[in-house]
């Protein structure tokens, strides 16, 4: 890599990093109403001036939904922009959440008697989410709570950036680790009864298999199968929106039982599938805070 790039790369991640430290410094001195409109205007900005990812958003968009006309297909990546900026926005915000009580004046769970009945079973659980809208807040959410979610997330090339990253997600309790380590240690939280979160809902350089996933062939990580298979841990399904109401919306659902037929390929292959039904069924639901600008389709069968 020349000096040059290397430079430019620098320079990148520094304004970068010193403008999620400015964001983060604002948004506390804002109330939660007028900052969520900041970063939904920012985030219809971010739509105007970012031409590869606006057109990736609306190819994709195209593909999921074949039936919607190119109006309702410009309309929806414009909100799914705008949506885009308030989720950030609220993820931002919580870094300066110190408890549940504050949390919970924006945030409502629903199903939390999912999780102490499956995590009673005494197999660990994991929880399948996927980024739709304020995915991190569910992390915040469960470490308040004293779950102590063990969460996987691939190190970013900054470290400035990569240590923002996990201080705040370790910052009430859950475990970040980095991607490549994580096998036998997941193993072992969920063989001692912990919890581990993982999502499935991007083309990531991990073992896949293809599933359907909006009428098609999807590179889909097997980690959660894998995990339940081996160890018998409970699978609880959990997403997160951003209400017409003006709260965080975050939902445990009741266990997603796996099948178990003996044929490891097959089980594998068959269970993934059934999880991504979930997280598709989820994103139908809520189609304006996906993230549509992920080339989820890149790997070809």
């Amino acid at each position: 890599m020349s000096r040059a790039k290397v430079f430019r790369r620098s320079l990148r991640y520094t304004l970068v990093y010193w403008l999620l430290r400015a964001m983060i410094c604002l948004s506390g001195l804002l109330t939660r109403k007028t900052w969520l409109q900041i970063c939904g205007a920012l985030g219809k900005a971010a739509w105007l001036f970012a031409s590869e990812t606006r057109e990736l958003t609306k190819r994709h968009l195209r593909m999921a939904f074949p039936e919607k006309s190119d109006q309702e297909v410009r309309r929806l990546a414009i909100r799914s922009f705008k949506m885009l900026g308030k989720n950030a926005g609220d993820i931002l915000r919580s870094s300066s959440v110190k408890d549940l009580r504050q949390l919970e004046k924006f945030l409502i769970t629903h199903g939390l008697e999912n999780y102490h009945k499956a995590q009673a079973k005494g197999n660990g659980v994991i929880f399948l989410t996927c980024h739709l809208g304020a995915f991190d807040l569910q992390i915040t959410n469960m470490a308040m709570r004293g779950l102590n979610p063990n969460i996987i997330g691939t190190p970013l090339k900054d470290k400035r950036l990569n240590d923002l990253l996990w201080n705040y997600r370790n910052l009430h309790g859950a475990i970040p680790i980095a991607r490549g380590k994580e096998t036998f240690r997941m193993i072992k939280v969920l063989k001692s009864g912990g919890s581990v979160a993982l999502l499935i809902d991007q083309d990531t350089k991990v073992k896949t298999v293809f599933v359907d996933f909006f009428g098609m062939q999807a590179a889909t990580p097997i980690g959660a199968t894998v995990l339940a298979l081996k160890t018998g841990a409970a699978i609880v399904p959990t997403y997160i929106f951003l209400g017409d109401d003006g709260l965080q919306h975050m939902h445990l659902l009741p266990e997603i039982h796996m099948t178990i037929t003996g044929d490891e390929d097959r089980d594998v292959q068959f269970n993934t599938q059934v999880l991504t039904n979930f997280i598709e069924e989820k994103i139908r639901e809520h189609p304006d805070q996906w993230v549509w600008m992920h080339e989820r389709w890149k790997t070809r069968p």
